[in-house]
C-alpha cells in the first residue's frame, strides 16, 4: 500500500514482529492447514505487510484467526493491528453471541485507540483483512481497504471482501468534505494522497476517510477447499480465479503461498506482497 507523502517516525513499543519470510501450521485436529508467504516489494522503504497465522482455544472452541495487514507511510500501524486486532475482537462479550457486531465495533476501538496513540504510532495507516474461523464450520471475513479474501468453494473463486476503492466511495468521501483526484499520477487517490478509501489510522486524513469494515460470513461445507487472504501487491497482478486455481494445485498451503508469491513477483509486482493460504480438510 502506497500513500502519497514523506514519513518519518520511530519505532514505538506498539510494533510487532516483521512479516517477511515464509511458515505454516496446522489446526489440533489435522484438518486445517495453513502457510503463508511474504515477500518485500521493490519501493525504497521497510516491509509494511503484517500476517497473523494461527490456531488458539477459546471457551472450548477452537478459533483459527488469519490476517493481512497492508501499512503506509510506515509499519507501526499493521504492527499495532497485528498485535492488538484479534484480542479486541475476542474481548468483546457479546462474540460467541454475535460475533458481527463484536467484529465491527472492535475494528472501531482500535481504530480510536490508534488516532489516540498517534504521537507513538505516526501519521501512517494500515488496511486490514481479517478471517475468524470457528471450529473449522464458520467463517467471519472483515475488511478495510483493499487487502482481500478470497474462497474457493467447488473451485471457484468467491470474493469474501469489498474492495474499499475512492472511486467507489467517492460519495462518501466528497460528503465529508474530501476529494478524490487522480493527481499526482494515475491511481484515484483520497485528497490526491491514499488509494484506498477506508484504513486504520492516517489522522490527517480521518475526518475524509472510513474504518468501518465489511463483514461476511459462511459455512465451511464440503465444497470450500481452500481460503486465500492477501495484499494488494498480489491482487494487482492477479484476479480472484487465477489466485484460487494456483492455489488448489498444492495441498500443501505453504507450498501454495509461496507458488502466488512467486508468480506475483514473476508479473512484476512492485508493491509489499503478502499471502495467508488456508487449505481445509487436508
Amino acid at each position: 500500500m502506497d500513500r502519497l507523502c514523506c514519513f518519518s517516525g520511530s519505532y514505538s513499543q506498539y510494533g510487532g514482529r516483521s512479516s517477511s519470510g515464509s511458515g505454516k501450521g496446522r489446526s489440533h485436529d489435522g484438518f486445517v492447514k495453513y502457510g503463508f508467504s511474504l515477500v518485500k516489494g521493490k519501493a525504497n522503504h521497510p516491509m509494511e505487510d503484517y500476517h497473523v497465522a494461527k490456531f488458539v482455544r477459546s471457551q472450548g472452541h477452537e478459533l483459527g484467526l488469519f490476517a493481512i495487514y497492508d501499512g503506509h507511510l510506515g509499519d507501526t500501524v499493521p504492527a499495532y493491528l497485528q498485535k492488538h486486532l484479534f484480542s479486541n475482537i475476542l474481548k468483546e462479550e457479546e462474540f460467541w453471541v454475535d460475533p458481527n457486531r463484536s467484529i465491527l465495533k472492535a475494528y472501531e476501538q482500535t481504530d480510536q485507540a490508534i488516532l489516540s496513540h498517534s504521537s507513538d504510532l505516526g501519521r501512517g495507516g494500515s488496511t486490514a483483512v481479517t478471517a475468524i474461523l470457528l471450529n473449522g464450520q464458520r467463517l467471519w471475513v472483515a475488511n478495510v481497504g483493499d487487502s482481500r479474501a478470497v474462497l474457493s468453494k467447488g473451485g471457484q473463486a468467491v470474493q469474501m471482501s469489498i474492495d474499499h476503492e475512492p472511486n467507489t466511495e467517492r460519495g462518501s468521501i466528497e460528503n465529508k468534505g474530501g476529494f478524490v483526484s487522480n493527481m499526482p499520477g494515475d491511481v484515484p487517490r483520497v485528497n490526491g494522497q491514499l488509494a484506498v478509501s477506508r484504513a486504520f489510522g492516517d489522522k490527517s486524513l480521518k475526518s475524509h476517510l472510513r474504518s468501518d469494515p465489511d463483514v461476511q460470513d459462511t459455512f465451511v461445507d464440503n465444497t470450500t477447499d481452500v481460503l486465500i487472504l492477501a495484499s494488494d501487491g498480489l491482487w494487482k497482478v492477479m484476479d480472484n480465479q487465477e489466485a484460487v486455481d494456483i492455489a488448489r494445485k498444492s495441498k500443501d498451503p505453504l507450498k501454495a503461498a509461496k507458488q502466488l508469491t512467486a508468480e506475483a513477483l514473476k508479473r512484476d509486482s512492485k508493491d509489499d506482497i503478502s499471502c495467508v493460504v488456508v487449505r481445509f480438510r487436508g
